[in-house]
């Protein structure tokens, strides 16, 4: 399967790519141009806020909905959105199908930015944040590329299959090819979930349950949450957070990197 993607491209010297997934029922079309309403307290979106970085949104497929009469736009799908467990297993066809498409676009934009692995951010929101998650679980990152990811930010997420430990979660989609025995990536990806306390669709105790997973397998994961905001960003609070995480975990990283975080802030 190959994903399509709409881009943005930045308009400083290129530096970072983002690779940001939609949530479910949503597209990139629509995804991308929300998220320039989110804005931080200096009035900037996101993608204004780092002029170097280049923007990629996939698209996910269109799907059939086990136990609805309807089609949409979703990474895999979901039986039933009150219990994510019940019917579970049928969450894995759909995560088994993209992500290697997803691996082979985190590889592309690696590629443009000369094997640097280091330099490529994976986020999503949702559905496409928990897809993100497993995406994070079956990549392997080579040494030379940086060992792991510039960053991982997931915005109202939640990790289907939980309570499982990693190589079970390995087990349960069953990949083969480009799936690590080991957590490097999860250890050397710095990670950032926000969510919002009165999110209505994933509650807040599925992104609690999400960070301490995520932290049992070794990662560090910085964890925001926010009394209100509902199944969306937090604003002005979560971009703040989200733009300072960017500028000192994926800008300040190592002294390569080609524009400093006062750059990237400086932007009105």
């Amino acid at each position: 399967m190959e994903l399509p993607t709409l881009d943005i491209h930045p308009t400083k010297t290129h530096t970072h790519t983002v690779v940001f997934l939609h949530g479910r029922g949503d597209n990139a079309r629509n995804f991308s141009a929300s998220l320039r309403y989110s804005v931080d307290s200096h009035g900037r979106s996101l993608i204004a806020a780092f002029p170097s970085f280049r923007w990629v949104f996939p698209q996910a497929p269109l799907r059939k909905c086990a136990s609805l009469p309807s089609t949409w736009p979703q990474w895999f799908d979901v039986w039933n959105v009150e219990n994510f467990a019940e019917n579970e297993e049928l969450q894995a066809e759909g995560l088994r199908e993209v992500i290697p498409a997803i691996r082979s676009i985190l590889a592309r934009e690696a590629t443009i930015l000369h094997g640097r692995w280091d330099r490529v951010v994976l986020a999503g929101i949702s559905m496409g944040a928990a897809t993100s998650v497993h995406t994070l679980f079956n990549l392997d990152v080579p040494a030379e590329g940086g060992g792991g990811l510039a960053a991982f930010l997931g915005f109202s997420c939640r990790c289907p299959f939980a309570g499982r430990t990693l190589a079970e979660m390995r087990a349960v989609l069953g990949l083969k090819d480009g799936v690590p025995d080991h957590a490097n990536v999860l250890a050397n990806t710095p990670i950032l979930l926000e969510h919002c306390v009165d999110d209505p669709l994933v509650k807040i105790e599925n992104g609690r349950g999400l960070r301490d997973t995520l932290r049992g397998f070794g990662a560090q994961v910085d964890w925001k949450e926010y009394p209100s905001g509902g199944h969306w960003f937090n604003s002005p609070a979560g971009m703040d957070d989200a733009v300072e995480f960017l500028n000192t975990r994926v800008l300040k990283r190592g002294s390569t990197v080609s524009q400093s975080a006062d750059d990237a802030m400086d932007l009105s």
